[in-house]
């Protein structure tokens, strides 16, 4: 019998609500670019995971308090996106923080696991996330204790 590419597990893998993150940044306040800046990261987004508009349940814009000329929303909009649910706001003002930042964290209704999601990080917001891979696992004995604190305060509430 020839193999199809996929083990029962994955065929039978249901589908999740995962969070994608991404972030770029402009050099300006200006609606263009921040339009721009802002297409170019949900395409290369959607092109890394191979995501269909129809599988993003919503998508929650912020951007640092240096830009307000436009809702980076709207680039969603012109990307065809008129379904699906989007909201903007701020980012914290944290001393030292990027400047001129358009973050963005999509709810992504997809069969993958979290490891295999695609976080995109372009132009100067690389620097936020420079690499992923070198924070340490959590083991489950160090989440064990945490989980079982939760559980127990949501008893007593």
């Amino acid at each position: 019998m020839q193999q199809t590419g996929s083990s029962p597990l994955e065929e039978k893998r249901p589908f999740a609500c995962r969070g994608v993150r991404g972030a770029t940044t402009v050099s300006r306040n200006d609606s263009e670019e921040i339009l721009t800046a802002t297409r170019e990261l949900l395409h290369t987004i959607m092109r890394v995971n191979e995501m269909e508009v129809e599988d993003i349940a919503s998508i929650y814009f912020t951007t640092t308090v240096d830009l307000n000329a436009t809702y980076p929303a709207v680039a969603a909009r012109q990307l065809g996106m008129f379904d699906t649910a989007l909201m903007c706001g701020h980012e914290m003002q944290v001393p030292g923080s990027l400047p001129l930042c358009i973050r963005v964290l999509i709810h992504w209704n997809t069969t993958r696991t979290q490891k295999e999601v695609g976080h995109v990080y372009l132009r100067e917001a690389k620097s936020l996330r420079p690499d992923r891979k070198s924070l340490p696992p959590i083991q489950p004995e160090q989440v064990s204790p945490v989980v079982a604190a939760v559980k127990m305060l949501a008893t007593m509430l």
